[in-house]
């Protein structure tokens, strides 16, 4: 992954800023002289420590999760110690921020299997090879060893109000929504990691700077000097509305083929490109193209080259006007489904959800219905459409809308 030189980024704080929602505190606190968080890097005869906890709750990350990674690598290229903190105690509560009910809990083992996916998916994106650039950690380390009479101490350093200050806490409260004890607990137990790993600055999204803060109250209240916050914007998704989420359907996941990440990528909105290129690349944001579909181009280009490399990103450029230029057979990069498993005769809508190209086989109906499916670069418009053997299908690409498709294959 491309950044900026480490030579560049003691001249300036760019790297710093760019793309940064906000830092705080922004100004000295009466308690401390203390600095910004500038002065605080520049006055170190150290590299700064800089926390960034991930809850393995899920299996995939998309490209709006990458913008905070991203930030911790310039800190890596910048010459400070990258803590990734891998929340396999916390995620067994999960983070109720943002939620309307409490979070099912997960066993010791769906933590284990998601953190490993966790780190493979962002290994294009942090340094884990330079020494001392990088710590793995996880916080059961130290919560499974607290006591009850440590426990009783952290929930002692915060008021029943405070919590209930908390976004999501209070919703659920003024619609009584039930608020469970132990979701008290994480605010606090994440707030913990930051003693633990007496960490110098705290990543996270914008809607992590409760949990930040009290990261903050907690190191004062250890005696240790405290963090800064330092938030992330929510990425908004491809669609333009909402924020990237897989549920919604409108993200682009880090391990997705380099074809399916450049479709998605070179048709984001207009008003969407100039944050996306802040947020997801490294390239000057005075030097970009004036024509919008350049610039689409240029930042799925980009952003595929970043997790794929080079070559394929290009391959999946090429691909991607094969498709809709109606010249499937020419697309080479789109990836292979196998059709060792589908028993034959087979209709095509089954085809579509056995793909995965839809969720369902009355979906892929509707899809034929309105049009939106293609073979080979033809429109299929019947919904009946079977295939007697394998060898019908064998080597065709099967699309569904632009950034939906597949080759299928004997297998």
């Amino acid at each position: 992954m491309a950044l900026d030189h480490p030579s560049n980024l003691t001249k300036s704080f760019s790297w710093l800023h760019r793309g940064t929602h906000e830092i705080f505190p922004n100004q000295p606190e009466s308690q401390s002289p203390d600095e910004n968080l500038e002065q605080r890097i520049v006055k170190s005869d150290r590299p700064l420590r800089i926390k960034f906890g991930i809850d393995p709750t899920g299996s995939e990350i998309h490209l709006g999760h990458s913008i905070v990674f991203r930030k911790l690598r310039a800190f890596q290229d910048a010459g400070h110690t990258a803590i990734l903190l891998i929340g396999d105690f916390t995620a067994r509560i999960g983070d109720p921020t943002g939620k309307s009910e409490a979070r099912r809990q997960l066993t010791a083992e769906q933590v284990a299997a998601n953190a490993q996916t966790y780190l493979d998916q962002v290994r294009p994106i942090l340094d884990f090879d330079t020494p001392g650039r990088l710590e793995i950690r996880y916080n059961s380390e130290w919560l499974s060893k607290l006591n009850l009479a440590d426990i009783l101490e952290l929930l002692a350093t915060t008021t029943v109000g405070q919590m209930l200050a908390k976004e999501g806490f209070a919703e659920r409260y003024a619609k009584e929504n039930p608020i469970y004890l132990h979701e008290f607990m994480y605010p606090l137990m994440q707030g913990y990691d930051s003693v633990a790993l007496e960490a110098d600055v705290e990543l996270g999204g914008t809607d992590q700077k409760f949990n930040l803060a009290v990261g903050r109250d907690l190191q004062r209240h250890f005696g240790q000097r405290p963090q800064f916050g330092l938030l992330m914007p929510i990425l908004v998704g491809t669609d333009g509305v909402q924020k990237m989420s897989k549920s919604l359907g409108n993200y682009v996941g880090l391990t997705e083929d380099a074809l399916s990440m450049y479709s998605k990528l070179e048709k984001v909105p207009d008003a969407l490109i100039q944050e996306y290129f802040e947020l997801l690349t490294n390239l000057p944001l005075d030097k970009l193209p004036e024509n919008p579909r350049d610039r689409q181009k240029l930042l799925a280009l980009e952003v595929v080259t970043q997790y794929h490399g080079h070559e394929a990103a290009l391959e999946a450029q090429k691909a991607a006007l094969a498709l809709v230029q109606g010249n499937a057979k020419q697309a080479d990069a789109v990836p292979e489904f196998s059709l060792a498993d589908v028993q034959f005769p087979v209709k095509l809508f089954y085809l579509l959800s056995a793909t995965g190209l839809c969720k369902s086989s009355g979906e892929g109906r509707r899809q034929i219905q309105g049009g939106a499916v293609r073979l080979d670069g033809d429109r299929v418009d019947n919904v009946d459409l079977a295939f007697e053997t394998v060898d019908a299908l064998n080597g065709k690409v099967l699309q569904v809308g632009k950034n939906r498709f597949v080759r299928l294959v004997r297998g």
